[in-house]
């Protein structure tokens, strides 16, 4: 398993953090994840084998969120 936490450019509203929450809780390989409103991030931890780190990213791109960095 491999934990990353993913910076966004914004994160504006409770309904922006159980639409990420959402699609990634039913993403095959990811076993959990958070998203921290007060910090615009991202904590995932991941199957490697299953998922990697740019397909969770593009996968948050696509819900409309810029992902800035991660860590």
């Amino acid at each position: 398993m491999t934990t990353k936490t993913y910076q966004l450019e914004t994160v504006s509203c409770p309904s922006c953090i159980a639409k990420i929450e959402g699609m990634l809780k039913k993403t095959k390989g990811i076993k959990e994840s958070e998203v921290l409103f007060n910090t615009s991030r991202v904590k995932t931890t991941f199957d490697e084998n299953v998922i990697d780190s740019e397909a969770i990213r593009s996968k948050i791109g696509q819900l409309g969120y810029k992902v800035l960095s991660e860590r």
